[in-house]
């Protein structure tokens, strides 16, 4: 018998994650079938990744598999961090609370403003001369 699995969706910026949670495996995490540690290069970033594991006591109990795509590292690793946060809230109900409290459920509205045009890019002005 298939054991169950958890999925959820996480987006940041313009990427976009989507994790899994799988009971026992000795919590692994792979991203685009990589180990984190070979995907993402900065210690930071994992250590964002795992901080919704490590706040539910799931580190050791449960593995991610994510894919991921669009964005820069930093993006995908704050995907992950949402997607997982969605999934461990819908495996432990009671954690919900903590999460939200923790903006790990919240998806983070900040995204690139667009250039205008009349102007080099979002806010920048061309020089004004005045003769």
């Amino acid at each position: 018998m298939e054991e169950k699995r958890y999925y959820a969706t996480g987006r940041r910026k313009t990427s976009v994650a989507r994790v899994w949670l799988i009971p026992g495996e000795g919590g692994t995490i792979t991203v685009n079938d990589r180990p984190v540690e070979e995907y993402f290069g900065r210690p930071t970033l994992i250590k964002l990744i795992q901080q919704p594991l490590e706040l539910t006591n799931a580190l050791s109990r449960y593995s991610v598999k994510a894919t991921v795509s669009g964005g820069g590292i930093s993006s995908q690793a704050g995907a992950i961090r949402h997607g997982l946060g969605r999934a461990l809230a819908e495996l432990f109900p009671d954690y919900r609370p903590t999460l939200k409290k923790l903006g790990l459920l919240t998806r983070d509205p900040r995204m690139k403003e667009r250039k205008k045009y009349g102007q080099p890019g979002a806010r920048k002005k061309f020089q004004w001369t005045k003769r």
